[in-house]
């Protein structure tokens, strides 16, 4: 490297369960570099077991981030080549690394990537749901309103939708989800993609919400869910759905028609005028 020029940040992609999938690249990269950024450092460890290399490593986290990133920049700025790995999969992916590429970018530091495994397209190349046009959702929120608000919006989402779930709550996100898109909605759910234990099951949102209620044994691991897609409707068709009318119904208890139907409109994605109609039909006064 010529002196005074910057190093560069490389953003590796690591295997998400089977450690045969660290590509050549990617290990000729985390060798030659002067040090690997790791949200676990003891990670790498496990990954580079096999090799003599004995390169440093950071560790970057949620916690620590705001300390290190001015540091690492520092170094990057005196030449220094950087990797940056997460645990599993492709960094800042639903996982540390993110606000260390856009520092970098911020700098003039040169970023590169080199792909690797990662969960949401393997669980999208198994599902056998459209993927020409998907939605990654990762994790929801946990707490409640923000959940709902998200789930609402996912029950007419088009696409497929990707999200990632821990072993203690896919019951619930199953649930929650049956409850929102209808259990009749097409999911697929895969465990431990790639490692021993593998499966890949898909069903409706209520035949897993029950499998899953009655096997508890294979709650274990980590989950990506893909789900099926809201089926398109008519751009207008004019016509409040049954869902759109139970939502109005409850909102006119406390509010005059056009407000209702508003509020409605917003809540269901229906359209506005036909579920005022519906409104003044059952009697609304404004």
């Amino acid at each position: 490297m010529q002196e005074n020029e910057t190093g560069i940040l490389y953003v590796v992609g690591t295997p998400i369960g089977n450690r045969a999938d660290l590509t050549p690249r990617a290990l000729e990269t985390l060798c030659g570099a002067r040090a690997i950024v790791a949200e676990d450092t003891r990670h790498v460890q496990r990954l580079l077991a096999d090799t003599t290399a004995r390169m440093e490593r950071v560790s970057l986290n949620a916690h620590n981030e705001s300390e290190r990133i001015p540091r690492l920049l520092e170094r990057l700025r005196m030449g220094e080549d950087l990797a940056l790995v997460s645990d599993a999969g492709v960094p800042a992916v639903s996982d540390p690394g993110g606000r260390l590429v856009a520092a970098a970018h911020m700098a003039g530091v040169p970023v590169r990537a080199v792909p690797g495994p990662s969960a949401v397209t393997a669980a999208l190349s198994v599902a056998g749901l459209p993927a020409n046009r998907f939605a990654f959702e990762g994790f929801l929120p946990t707490k409640a309103e923000a959940r709902r608000t998200r789930l609402r919006a996912i029950a007419r989402e088009p696409r497929t939708v990707v999200l990632f779930e821990s072993p203690r709550r896919l019951k619930d996100l199953l649930d929650e989800l049956a409850a929102a898109c209808g259990p009749e909605r097409e999911a697929m759910v895969t465990r431990e993609l790639t490692k021993r234990f593998e499966t890949n099951r898909r069903g409706t949102l209520g035949a897993l919400a029950e499998h899953f209620a009655a096997h508890p044994e294979e709650q274990r691991g980590e989950f990506t869910l893909c789900l099926a897609g809201a089926p398109e409707e008519p751009a207008e068709s004019g016509m409040a759905t049954v869902e759109g009318e139970a939502v109005l119904a409850a909102l006119l208890e406390e509010l005059p028609p056009s407000r209702a139907a508003k509020v409605a409109a917003r809540i269901t994605g229906q359209p506005k005028n036909a579920l005022y109609r519906r409104a003044m039909e059952w009697g609304g006064v404004e």
